[in-house]
């Protein structure tokens, strides 16, 4: 019923390279407006340079989770490996 353990499984370039290439893209958004919405939170709120990295941080963080789930969730519908 198992799966034999000597199954090999092969990568599916097409799709890896179709999740990078729209994860290159998204992510340029996304980095981007944590960059510019931590530099116009900063002002809005009057902090100084310092403060504004740390809400660039902040944002910045948050992007990576963003595109960290986008990946997990790309993968899903585009499988990086197929069984041979």
């Amino acid at each position: 019923m198992n799966a034999p353990a000597s199954s090999s499984r092969q990568i599916v370039w097409r799709s890896v390279i179709t999740v990078i290439s729209a994860a290159i893209l998204i992510g340029a958004e996304v980095f981007g407006a944590a960059f510019a919405g931590g530099w116009a939170l900063a002002i809005l709120f009057g902090l100084d340079d310092t403060g504004a990295h740390i809400v660039q941080a902040v944002l910045f963080t948050l992007g990576v989770l963003v595109m960290t789930a986008f990946i997990r969730a790309a993968q899903r519908v585009e499988p990086f490996t197929k069984r041979a």
